[in-house]
């Protein structure tokens, strides 16, 4: 119970030395199973439209998960009603198999780039989409199940002018 309190003060401290932080925020995948029909949608509101952010997705793993890499298909519906759609693939491990990302025993956390310098058009409700688009090498079809996923997150931070 101690290591839990002390693992928890940790993360809070962390995460309020984050100053870069605009929005960040987390989905649980129910079982670490994430159905390929399964959006994941953050919904924000975008204020700023000045400024040049950088956009995050997040993804929690475990030792479940049986790929070395992830491909996931990004929809950004922005506050004009102009949509963006991207299909991305991100490494998941290195070519010896071991876990790229951060974090303790099997649970990994990879935080990928998604749009650097991003700057939103117009001001107002924003939605950002994730699923997966996995498949297995030569077939066609998507994974109907991808296991080993935790939880999918979206961050944006401020871009740091500073050098």
């Amino acid at each position: 119970m101690n290591k839990f309190f002390f693992l928890f003060g940790f993360f809070s401290i962390l995460i309020a030395c984050d100053s870069n932080r605009i929005f960040d925020e987390y989905v649980s995948i129910e079982n670490s199973k994430w159905g390929k029909e399964d959006t994941i949608t953050f919904n924000l509101n975008v204020s700023d439209t000045i400024s040049a952010q950088n956009l995050f997705i997040n993804i929690r793993n475990n030792n479940d998960y049986k790929y070395s890499n992830i491909f996931i298909i990004t929809e950004i519906l922005a506050p004009n009603q102009f949509t963006t759609i991207d299909t991305l693939e991100y490494e998941m491990a290195d070519e010896t198999g071991k876990w790229l990302g951060t974090g303790f025993s099997d649970l990994k956390e990879n935080k990928l780039f998604f749009k650097e310098n991003y700057v939103f058009q117009k001001s107002g409700k924003c939605d950002i989409k994730v699923i997966h688009a996995m498949r297995k090498s030569k077939e066609t079809g998507g994974l109907e199940t991808l296991e080993g996923i935790i939880s999918v997150g979206f961050r944006i931070e401020s871009v740091n002018k500073k050098q």
